[in-house]
């Protein structure tokens, strides 16, 4: 009966002449998970700053109320303190959105600023490991080379 060859260790031994160097993909998730913490650092940021100004939003718009709530003489008089509170409201609207627009223009400043330079990282860490692929492939080319020029001098000889 025909026996079915083992290419177990064969497969071995090519696998070792072919070497995977895990190091890359380690830099590479070190980088990732480098980025993604100043990414959150840059929203927290954000989210915190935006949270203080709804609070002094909300502060602001509490301390007119009192004025508007507070008892007249003349019925003119709450029609003024009406017009005056949505004056103010308006003001306030104004101050206040032109806050939120600077965290906004904030956020996308920095984060423009970490993409471009985790975009120079990631170029810089891809042409290092095409340069070192390089050259691990041309040596076991080499050494490819050299084994076959071996073997075929062993069967002639």
């Amino acid at each position: 009966m025909a026996k079915t060859p083992d290419f177990t260790k064969t497969l071995q031994e090519v696998m070792a002449k072919f070497p995977v160097d895990t190091s890359s993909f380690q830099d590479a998730f070190k980088s990732q998970t480098a980025l993604g913490e100043k990414m959150a650092r840059v929203a927290l940021a954000a989210a915190e700053r935006s949270t203080e100004i709804s609070a002094q939003w909300a502060k602001d718009t509490i301390a007119r109320m009192g004025e508007l709530t507070s008892s007249k003489e003349e019925p003119a008089e709450y029609a003024k303190a009406l017009s005056d509170f949505a004056t103010a409201a308006a003001e306030m609207a104004a101050e206040h959105m032109a806050a939120f627009a600077e965290v906004a223009k904030k956020v996308q400043m920095d984060t423009v600023d970490l993409m471009l330079t985790a975009g120079k990282d990631l170029a810089a860490d891809a042409q290092k490991a095409a340069e070192k692929a390089t050259r691990e492939t041309q040596a076991a080319v080499k050494k490819a080379a050299a084994a076959a020029s071996s073997a075929s001098t062993v069967t002639k000889g």
